[in-house]
């Protein structure tokens, strides 16, 4: 399974970059703002995006709905701090197929990552 992994964060690219690759998956790219995280993903066609809801020039909420194109293929999992109800009904009703609030359980992302890959 290849993944783009996008958060403004260094240290969570590093630890999700870590966990994914240690857990056999193919880290294909990393974005730390929503206008790379477009063009990697339509560069690349991750399976799966993980994607930050907060991002420096734009929210993980716009990356997605630019993305939902109908020759878009990837799965995407938002990971973010923000947990409020609303913020993860829109994200699901853009087509994220998860949404993780941080801080998560690492087995719980690759529980996530096992279901998408069925």
């Amino acid at each position: 399974m290849r993944i783009l992994i996008v958060d403004d964060s260094t240290y969570i690219r590093s630890s999700l970059r870590t966990l994914l690759s240690e857990e056999g998956y193919e880290i294909v790219g990393e974005a730390k703002n929503g206008e790379m995280a477009i063009d990697l993903a339509n560069e690349l066609k991750p399976d799966v995006i993980t994607l930050d809801n907060i991002l420096p020039d734009m929210t993980g909420l716009d990356v997605l709905k630019t993305l939902n194109t109908d020759d878009f293929s990837s799965k995407v999992i938002m990971i973010s701090a923000v947990g409020q109800q609303s913020a993860i009904v829109d994200a699901m009703d853009n087509g994220a197929k998860h949404y993780l609030v941080k801080p998560f359980d690492n087995s719980e992302l690759i529980a996530i990552l096992k279901q998408l890959d069925e």
